[in-house]
């Protein structure tokens, strides 16, 4: 899916995609540098201050590498 952004930075989300990930009006997501690309994470609010402190130390972008690492591993086979 491509999109455009504005003179001024901005992006519109997709509505099927908002509605997909629950991403509404006052939504946080977070936006992470991988170096080659660039991922928009949605940011539970709810579940995000349920879960504070069980992944000290684990930022998202090492969850997104990890996935990542995985998924690279089932499509070789491994």
């Amino acid at each position: 899916m491509t999109i455009t952004v504005s003179a001024r930075g901005q992006m519109v989300i997709p509505a099927s995609i908002r509605k997909r990930y629950g991403i509404k009006q006052k939504s946080t997501v977070e936006l992470l540098d991988l170096g080659k690309e660039v991922v928009i994470v949605p940011i539970m609010e709810k579940s995000m201050l349920k879960s504070r402190g069980i992944l000290k130390g684990v930022s998202t972008n090492d969850l997104v590498k990890e996935r990542r690492n995985l998924r690279k591993q089932e499509h070789s086979g491994e």
